[in-house]
């Protein structure tokens, strides 16, 4: 079989509305966004650009979407305000850079990315993050820009729930959601994004597994690059995306089994988890274990192709 010259693959979160919820408008915002998303990414991929520049503009396409829980649209704290997290890495070098509990940052990817070029570091928190990003001229926001009303229901509805001691209740999109991209380039060069708002009406404070490296975000070119979706805690204590290379690199599991598997394990913890990965071969894998996972993929041998439900 042929290799593809080049993938891409992401995901907007496991954290989708209820087939029963979703209205036909929003159902089509989320595909116009992942087009979108995949659309910045592949050209840069077409053109011989790198994985890692490719995963950074996929997935500051959905940071800059209302409908992720990520920049625009993310979620809210239980203080009622936004703790943004982060993480990007370079499958050739091993390099990664990761912001978390970031409230100023328009694009905290574009930061991570910057933590990361700066060598000296690779993960930095709440007002050190937003000063790191004034100080080099990213975009700066106020708190109001990351809100949306989509995601002021939700807060409400989870506070409501919690009140009631019926959190457990909650749905998937009430509970989470996330954003990420992974892919190969033109050079055999694997990356890995992630950027997430966390989930709802979380502590202030907490940090989930999308800055934690091998947690939530992980690329390494002997393997295969990784960006996962879901209750963050479950990730970190699996230190999955990590554990998903090892099995490849160790076990010589294939890039479907070990994803699979790793999804598999999280269901029988009750947590919903979806993952994208791709290996150092371009293949491509997007498995979930919930009701849907906002995703899509294109290679050089397969156009553009998203979808929500199975």
């Amino acid at each position: 079989m042929t290799a593809p010259e080049f993938s891409l693959a992401i995901h907007g979160g496991c954290g989708v509305l209820p087939r029963s919820t979703i209205t036909e408008k929003f159902a089509a915002d989320v595909r116009a966004a992942l087009h979108a998303s995949l659309a910045a990414g592949a050209a840069i991929l077409r053109d011989g650009g790198s994985a890692l520049d490719a995963v950074e503009a996929a997935v500051v396409v959905m940071e800059d979407a209302a409908v992720f829980n990520a920049g625009h649209g993310a979620a809210f704290n239980e203080a009622g305000g936004h703790e943004l997290d982060a993480a990007i890495m370079d499958g050739r070098t091993l390099e990664a850079g990761a912001v978390t509990g970031a409230r100023a940052m328009r694009n905290p990817i574009r930061v991570a990315r910057g933590v990361m070029a700066s060598g000296d570091f690779l993960l930095l928190q709440g007002d050190g993050a937003d000063a790191f990003a004034r100080h080099n001229g990213y975009d700066i926001v106020p708190q109001s820009y990351f809100g949306t009303d989509q995601r002021r229901q939700m807060l409400a509805e989870m506070k409501a729930l919690a009140a009631e001691g019926q959190a457990v209740k909650a749905n998937e999109a009430q509970k989470h959601g996330t954003v990420g991209a992974v892919a190969r380039d033109r050079h055999g060069n694997l990356a890995a994004a992630t950027s997430t708002g966390g989930y709802t009406n979380k502590p202030v404070g907490r940090v989930g597994d999308t800055p934690i490296v091998g947690a939530g975000t992980y690329a390494n070119n002997a393997t295969c690059a990784v960006s996962g979706t879901g209750k963050g805690e479950y990730f970190i204590r699996k230190v999955l995306a990590h554990e998903i290379s090892a099995r490849i690199q160790y076990l010589g599991h294939s890039l479907e089994r070990a994803t699979a598997d790793m999804v598999a394990e999280l269901r029988d913890w009750q947590c919903g988890a979806g993952v994208v990965a791709v290996d150092r071969y371009g293949n491509v894998t997007l498995p979930y274990n919930t009701e849907g996972m906002y995703r899509g993929s294109i290679t050089s041998l397969k156009p553009a192709s998203v979808a929500i439900y199975e």
